[in-house]
């Protein structure tokens, strides 16, 4: 995951800060000595660095931090507030033409970057906002880029105006623009084509698509593994195309963030969204507040609840009927699936765990202890039941479970165990509201044994 090796580091700077009653300001200027090295470490411009570490230092030193009740967590706040400025403090939206007009966006970056996808992603975004969305195939040169956009437009339910490969690119905009008049389109995303390298040709071409089209928005997509490389392409694109804003794909890979720490203060540019995944829909909006609070440790718990938000697809009946059934322990394995499928479209568990605070630096512990290809077996066995053993466990007798076994591919024992654990945690369901202190029942520790 992005940013977590940063995070680790700076969360055992600020475990010191807090265990001391008294700041010093060698105290201070210590840790952010190893704040510096930590954001080195993580690819972020040095120049972008020194002036960080400059600022936190002249606020972190004065009178009101050093003499405050709690020094440790002021300079902390300071670090947060600094950081979330790096990265342009406020949200920022794309900047949609007012009413019924048509905006017309273009998507560039290097081959590779991901941009195909993020097209196709940000259009499933405009349709779910009620926007009637034209994504455009502009390039005619990298081998099944127009495929690609065709199959995964139609996942996102968003119309592909394609031409081919034997036209040039600046024809296929002009002619996806008169169509999208035509058909009442109010977004238009040209997904031009990327090079290895930035090269005269490519921003030539993305040039004459912007004098012959009348462009709104040119969103740069770059990959957020290349690091400082990523700010490089940003600063370039900027001054020979012009950008509007950025989307970082692949944040979710083994990247040390420094792109996301450096753009805006290197380009000037905001941060738009950022790619969390490879599904069509982890593309998240970009809030330097809530991304500074991940890195620091501290969780993001506004962005969790609107995956929770944004997941849960019952109606407010069935979840008050699945409440009460699980209150009279009654939970079954269909109850089971139901809920795997919600905590996977929230990224999994250990996606859950990480927006939670304070999990940071133990995600590394989590990651082994939550074996999410056990809990992919767990799931393989209820699958393997039959819609009526779902429903009634009771009737999962020796040879049933042997079935069962065999069906998910996996050892007679772990069927009984599974089955034993899920039979004890209805029983503590049941228990429950005593457990918590309600009125009659007796108090305890609540643990779901899977």
């Amino acid at each position: 995951m992005a940013f977590e090796s940063l995070t680790d580091k700076l969360q055992n700077v600020f475990k010191n800060l807090r265990s001391k009653g008294r700041l010093t300001e060698s105290d201070v200027k210590a840790a952010l000595k190893e704040v510096k090295m930590a954001l080195l470490e993580a690819d972020v411009n040095f120049k972008v660095v020194k002036q960080f570490i400059k600022s936190v230092e002249e606020r972190a030193v004065g009178q009101d931090v050093m003499n405050g009740l709690n020094p440790g967590q002021m300079v902390i706040k300071i670090v947060n507030e600094e950081m979330t400025a790096l990265m342009g403090s406020e949200t920022t939206e794309i900047a949609l033409q007012p009413g019924k007009a048509m905006t017309v966006i273009m998507m560039c970056g290097l081959q590779g970057a991901g941009k195909t996808t993020a097209a196709a992603k940000l259009a499933g975004k405009f349709r779910l906002k009620g926007k009637k969305v034209l994504l455009v195939a502009c390039d005619v040169y990298r081998p099944a880029a127009i495929e690609q956009l065709q199959i995964n437009g139609g996942k996102q339910q968003v119309e592909v105006f394609s031409m081919g490969t034997g036209h040039k690119p600046v024809n296929i905009a002009k002619a996806a623009v008169e169509h999208a008049e035509r058909n009442g389109h109010n977004i238009v995303i040209l997904d031009t084509a990327g090079r290895l390298h930035i090269d005269a040709e490519m921003m030539a071409e993305l040039q004459e698509i912007r004098s012959a089209v009348d462009v709104h928005q040119s969103l740069l997509v770059v990959d957020a593994m290349t690091g400082q490389d990523a700010v490089n392409v940003a600063k370039e694109f900027d001054e020979k195309v012009g950008v509007d804003g950025v989307i970082l794909s692949k944040m979710d890979g083994d990247t040390r963030g420094g792109a996301a720490l450096s753009i805006k203060a290197v380009t000037g540019k905001p941060i738009l969204y950022v790619g969390m995944g490879e599904k069509l829909s982890d593309l998240e909006q970009f809030y330097p507040d809530r991304m500074a609070s991940r890195i620091l440790g501290m969780g993001d718990v506004l962005t969790l609840i609107d995956k929770v938000s944004a997941s849960i697809d019952i109606d407010t009946d069935k979840e008050k009927e699945m409440a009460s059934r699980m209150k009279k322990g009654k939970f079954d394995f269909e109850d089971y699936l139901e809920s795997m499928k919600q905590m996977r479209k929230m990224g999994g568990l250990s996606g859950i765990l990480g927006m939670l605070p304070g999990m940071g630096t133990k995600m590394g512990d989590l990651e082994s202890v939550i074996d999410e290809k056990q809990l992919a077996r767990m799931e393989a066995i209820v699958l393997s039941m039959t819609p009526q053993e779902r429903r009634n466990p009771k009737l999962l007798n020796p040879s049933r479970k042997h079935r069962i076994a065999r069906g998910a591919g996996v050892d007679i024992s772990l069927v009984n165990r599974f089955i034993k654990q899920f039979e004890q945690s209805q029983k503590m369901m049941k228990q429950l509201p005593g457990m918590m202190g309600g009125r009659g029942g007796r108090k305890g520790k609540f643990r779901l044994p899977f």
